[in-house]
């Protein structure tokens, strides 16, 4: 009996030892859960309460040492109550799966070098987007939404009923926006453009598992496409937003939405046709100046489906053609910016800026039409932009300086003389550049201020090196643009990719602020999350309740916080322009599609 209760005794230390030894530990190596291309720059982070010293190593799958190197101080040293230092790797060129190891042997999660580190991720990016498809839902398998919408402010008496079927819903929520629509239409068939080969083909237009001869990715930009289409039902007519913030009814699938918007419930909901004016059906009014925003982008996604769809079926390029004329025809009569509309909350889309997207429609018809107008028009409104953007700024208001990306110039450069390719290119350069000084003040060297949707603007930073490097052949800052897809997958201080489900046996957001994820406990691919802001912003937002246990607390700080928490909408909720947004990077960064 004895022996019996002091075997009882052996146990219990060892499991007291086990959770000390948990609580106690005070370093953590963060690392690209994905991995590394062979010929990459690899630089992990370390970090401690405690001052390191001495060296790191990689170890193999079997266990052994294949590389050591110095541990390097960061500057700063403190950021939040650790010190924090970079272990740099980048010799290790041999292609396998590894683990970074400190001589108190904290140890990093496993991560993969090799040519395939990122091989399937643009497949991902469509699950989601699919997922948020509006009207005929190949998710959900459903069709939600059939009674949008009546419209307001518009050509026609107020409730009148316009088809405003299509697009997706925005974020965790139901909304609508042409602010948001048009840039990941467009930006998805500009993704395809540059990396083509990256793309596969199992899907079909709808969405279902049937390869149709055409890269998913361009039948979900003609999802886009098709919506845009219905937004513009005459010449000189413009719907920008679908339904608003009395959608925020509480979780529910799309095909049974509670939200009423004066119809009933799961009816008819309002359409906001643009008129270049404020507008606000209750206490709350945008300040809307024009519409050269909403209308240029709509143009350039509609110029660039000429292009691409020239060669799929001719007669609908054409229909995108004849809509890009009309639209860019609008921006030029209503130059400035239409914002979006809230109703029964102060948070809106403050989208304030329009000649860059004039521009790139202006770039985009010129190359189609060789009209000179269209060429100098896209050279004026590219000089009225310069290098005016959110990265002049450390901070700013929900979408002010939207799209986070400036298109206009990287498709001014691909038809101007040498003299504006030049122009244009500097005004990229100048914008990485402040961002490089930004990253200087973090330890993880991201280069970009924490604001709402920062994730957005690490990966707008990060595709604007890219086109940088497409534009001019200039390869000085790809060590910064890898820095940044690092971030994004797990080199941050909570160790996590910012894209659900991605990597699979990785630390990802699961508990995501959708009703999908609410009702029914299924994780969806490829969704990229707001992101980390700064803790001066997120104690200050209304509605928000952490409802569980702060798996990350160790990590928070005073300077940035993120939550994996369906109740933070600030940080965890998946957005419809910002998975879009990430294409890009994963196309670059991705492994070719073998036909078949």
């Amino acid at each position: 009996m004895k022996v019996l209760k002091f075997s009882f005794f052996l146990v219990f230390l060892s499991i007291t030892a086990s959770f000390d030894s948990l609580y106690a530990q005070t370093s953590y190596i963060r690392v690209n859960q994905c991995g590394y291309l062979t010929a990459d720059q690899k630089i992990a982070t370390a970090f401690s309460k405690k001052k390191l010293k001495g060296r790191f190593f990689v170890i193999n799958k079997s266990g052994e040492e294949v590389f050591k190197g110095n541990i390097e101080k960061a500057e700063p040293l403190l950021w939040g109550q650790y010190y924090h230092y970079y272990l740099d790797f980048s010799e290790l060129k041999e292609d396998g799966n590894y683990s970074l190891q400190l001589t108190d042997d904290t140890r990093s999660t496993e991560f993969n070098i090799g040519p395939e580190a990122f091989k399937g991720y643009t497949e991902d990016i469509l699950v989601f987007m699919r997922q948020q498809r509006c009207g005929y839902n190949p998710f959900f398998d459903i069709v939600c939404h059939q009674h949008d919408g009546r419209i307001f402010y518009g050509h026609k008496p107020d409730s009148t009923y316009v088809d405003t079927s299509g697009g997706w819903h925005d974020a965790g929520d139901q909304l609508k926006y042409l602010i948001t629509g048009s840039f990941a239409t467009a930006f998805m068939i500009l993704s395809y453009e540059l990396e083509p080969d990256k793309f596969a083909d199992t899907h079909d237009d709808l969405g279902r598992a049937f390869p149709n001869g055409i890269p998913d990715i361009l039948d979900e930009a003609k999802w886009g496409l098709d919506w845009i289409h219905n937004l513009h039902p005459e010449p000189d007519v413009l719907i920008h937003q679908i339904a608003d913030d009395r959608d925020h009814t509480g979780w529910e699938l799309p095909d049974k939405d509670k939200s009423d918007f004066g119809w009933g419930p799961n009816s008819y909901r309002v359409a906001y046709v643009a008129d270049g004016k404020p507008q606000g059906l209750n206490k709350y009014m945008s300040e809307s100046t024009g519409l050269a925003n909403i209308a240029g982008r709509s143009a350039a996604a509609m110029a660039l489906g000429y292009k691409t769809w020239l060669k799929i079926d001719s007669a609908y390029a054409f229909k995108c053609l004849k809509a890009a004329v009309e639209l860019y025809r609008m921006g030029k009569k209503q130059e400035g910016y239409q914002q979006g509309n809230s109703y029964g909350a102060p948070y809106r889309y403050n989208e304030d800026t329009w000649t860059d997207d004039m521009e790139w429609a202006a770039a985009e018809l010129y190359s189609i039409l060789k009209e000179k107008n269209y060429l100098d028009d896209a050279i004026r409104y590219a000089r009225l932009t310069g290098t005016h953007s959110w990265m002049d700024m450390d901070s700013a208001a929900h979408y002010q300086k939207y799209p986070f990306i400036n298109i206009g110039h990287y498709a001014l450069h691909k038809v101007a003389d040498e003299a504006v390719k030049k122009e244009v290119a500097e005004y990229y350069r100048s914008g990485i550049e402040k961002n490089i000084i930004r990253a200087g003040k973090t330890p993880f060297k991201v280069g970009v201020p924490f604001i709402w949707c920062s994730n957005n603007l690490v990966t707008a930073l990060a595709s604007q090196i890219i086109l940088y490097e497409k534009m001019t052949g200039d390869l000085s800052y790809h060590g910064f643009l890898l820095l940044q897809r690092d971030w994004l997958f797990g080199n941050n201080p909570w160790g996590t990719s910012m894209f659900m489900n991605i990597p699979r046996d990785g630390e990802y957001p699961q508990d995501v602020h959708t009703s999908t994820w609410a009702m029914t406990g299924v994780e969806v691919p490829g969704g990229l999350i707001d992101g980390p802001v700064y803790y001066s912003i997120f104690k200050n937002l209304t509605g928000l309740e952490l409802l569980q246990k702060d798996e990350f607390a160790e990590f928070q700080n005073e300077i940035v916080v993120y939550h994996d928490d369906i109740g933070d909408y600030s940080t965890n909720e998946p957005t419809m322009d910002g998975t879009a947004g990430a294409v890009l990077i994963m196309a670059y960064f991705g492994t070719p599609v073998q036909k078949k």
